[in-house]
């Protein structure tokens, strides 16, 4: 409890503005009905109206504390004969008669009880009524100020049920700071260490520690508070109020998952699903659409930080409630971008549009865009070279992520099949539409196409009115190269095919069983060329396995051929080498056993038929050298040339 300073030190006296003791005692005051009384001998000398309630006051009291009233007596007795200056009409009074009430009560310097739910309405009331330090040392204006910094903004509890009361007070409480200041109150014990709480928050359920007040403490052995233990408490403010809590407590560095939770959960108090135009009134129908624009607003662009159900469950209150397009437009980006999350229920919006189609079928096709528009963005954007380390056996993190934008695209298209499974059932949802929605993934999304496979028979079952053409074009989006075996026979037997696409798909199978077929055969000669060759090396035996048969035995033939050019060309050379010796050892004997002669002309002749005959036998030498290698030899001047064929007798060693 805070009492004025002017409460009655001489029986009850305030004082005037002089600082002089009053002459007017009261005991309080009393309520009849809509019309409060002073307890006085003095009987009353002005009527104040606040709203609906009526104060039988006096001027005295008024005069010597608000500014306010002392103008407006002034100008009202002033003005005119023919207005009673004795009424004073405060219509625009903040907080209303409550808040007058307790400024009439410190005016008369009757004990008046601070509390954290008055005191934002007094303090706005005081603001109004001037009631400054000008008037009079220690005002109204000081003493709510006073206690709203030292009391109010140092308790969790307090913060928020101040917070809370200011919903009814703007603009006051806006432009005096209270909204500003609570929200950072607020947002500093939020961000606060779990380890370092010890005020009380909704939910607990341990015991007030000793001397903290109750609604301050905590038993001193309680466990350590959850991440999530402001929730409840922000959950009761106003959503522009929270939206004020949310901005500050993010601004401090608030983990952003965590921001999200809080909106979840904010979110699930505040909003009606069910919430039906015919059976609501305008004012709420304004009010959650003013919820859901402020929670798009703050909803965090980081990925992953709210579910993709959330987001459509927003979208889906969005497009029924009529919000802005600007926002939707976002909502619908946030959604494609983590379209691989959603669920089939989720995505069945109903349509509020002109449309005659029961779900929105246009808003999966934005959906889908933005999505893929998502990937070729991250696609595109510039990275390192990892082939480097790809090669060394590492993960990096642009192949991680590269795999899990396949994964995401192949999530996406099974629940695209299975929504167009859903809608398919549709009569008004027309096959142009239908396809178009098909074929909006690329066709490296789906590794199997049986899911729309599927969605295209379920459509041409709930259409049997389709003409031939269409049903042609229908059948188009689904490739019959990805259709498994069951889908295959299904489809061979499904009479609303068309005849055309009937024959694709078994044509397609036989290319299928074809190609099994030759596979098990490639496999089989591999195996064969494995068991005759044990050794080979890995690379050597995978070209054996993918070589066809034929090559492999003209190569064989061709290798064997190529030895024995070889093993020629050795033996040839071995001869040549033993021939040379041969002459070698002749010429050694020859020249051993002849004495030397003196030099005559005559001997010429026979030196003559010497060299001559050791020349022919040098080219005979070289004859069995090169003939070899094909070329043509001269035996001799003026005998005959022969010209031996050309054979290949190249070494590839």
């Amino acid at each position: 409890m805070w009492e004025s300073e002017n409460e009655n030190r001489n029986g009850g006296f305030g004082r005037d503005r002089h600082g002089n003791p009053d002459s007017l005692k009261t005991d309080g005051f009393e309520r009849r009905g809509q019309s409060w009384y002073v307890s006085s001998e003095i009987a009353s000398d002005v009527l104040v109206r606040v709203g609906d309630a009526n104060f039988h006051l006096h001027k005295g009291p008024l005069l010597a504390r608000s500014g306010k009233m002392n103008r407006v007596m002034y100008e009202s007795s002033s003005s005119s004969r023919d207005t009673d200056s004795s009424i004073v009409e405060l219509d625009g009074l903040p907080g209303g008669p409550e808040s007058f009430e307790l400024a009439a009560k410190f005016c008369y310097g009757v004990a008046v009880d601070l509390t954290a739910s008055n005191i934002s309405g007094l303090r706005c009331a005081a603001e109004y009524l001037e009631m400054t330090e000008d008037l009079e040392e220690g005002n109204l204006i000081f003493k709510t100020e006073a206690f709203l910094s030292y009391v109010v903004l140092s308790s969790w509890r307090d913060s928020i049920v101040v917070l809370k009361s200011c919903e009814s007070l703007s603009p006051w409480a806006e432009n005096l700071q209270i909204v500003r200041r609570c929200s950072e109150s607020i947002a500093w014990k939020a961000c606060a260490s779990p380890r370092s709480i010890w005020w009380a928050y909704t939910g607990r359920t341990d015991s007030p520690r000793p001397g903290r007040g109750g609604s301050k403490g905590t038993s001193p052995g309680q466990s350590q508070a959850p991440p999530d233990w402001w929730f409840e408490d922000a959950s009761v403010l106003r959503v522009d109020h929270f939206v004020r809590v949310v901005t500050a407590i993010r601004a401090k560095g608030t983990r952003l998952d965590l921001i999200g939770a809080a909106i979840v959960h904010y979110a699930s108090k505040w909003l009606q699903e069910d919430l039906a135009k015919e059976e609501s009134t305008s004012t709420q129908i304004k009010e959650q659409r003013m919820v859901i624009e402020s929670l798009i607003s703050i909803i965090p662009l980081q990925k992953d930080c709210v579910s993709c159900s959330f987001l459509l469950r927003l979208l889906k209150l969005a497009s029924m409630l009529k919000v802005a397009p600007a926002l939707v437009a976002e909502l619908e980006k946030r959604v494609g971008t983590q379209l691989e999350q959603a669920s089939v229920s989720d995505l069945l919006v109903p349509t509020h549009s002109k449309s005659d189609t029961m779900y929105d079928v246009d808003l999966m096709q934005r959906l889908v865009e933005h999505f893929l528009a998502q990937e070729q963005t991250q696609s595109s954007s510039p990275g390192r070279d990892t082939r480097g380390e790809k090669a060394r056996g590492h993960e990096t993190p642009r192949a991680r992520t590269d795999d899990g934008r396949a994964d995401a695209k192949m999530r996406v298209a099974r629940l695209l099949d299975c929504y167009l499974t859903e809608v398919s059932r549709d009569r008004n949802l027309s096959p142009t539409k239908f396809q178009l929605l098909a074929e909006s993934l690329p066709e490296s999304s789906r590794s199997c196409d049986d899911g729309l496979y599927r969605a295209v028979d379920s459509y041409l079952k709930a259409h049997p009115r389709l003409t031939e053409h269409e049903r042609k074009e229908l059948c188009r989006v689904v490739d019959c190269r990805k259709l498994s075996a069951d889908a295959c026979t299904h489809a061979s037997q499904n009479e609303r095919l068309p005849l055309r696409v009937v024959v694709q798909v078994l044509f397609s199978e036989q290319v299928k069983i074809s190609n099994a077929f030759a596979n098990s055969s490639l496999k089989d000669e591999a195996g064969d060329v494995r068991r005759r060759q044990p050794v080979a090396s890995s690379t050597g035996k995978q070209l054996l396995e993918e070589t066809p048969q034929s090559f492999q035995e003209g190569w064989a033939a061709a290798k064997k051929d190529i030895d024995t050019l070889k093993f020629e060309l050795e033996s040839a050379k071995a001869k040549y080498l033993e021939l040379q010796n041969d002459m070698d050892a002749l010429q050694t004997q020859f020249d051993k056993t002849t004495p030397p002669k003196p030099i005559k002309s005559s001997s010429s002749s026979s030196s003559s038929a010497w060299s001559s005959g050791w020349k022919k036998l040098s080219k005979m030498a070289k004859i069995g050298e090169t003939s070899g290698m094909g070329e043509q030899v001269h035996v001799g001047k003026g005998e005959q040339v022969r010209k031996g064929p050309r054979r290949w007798r190249n070494s590839i060693s």
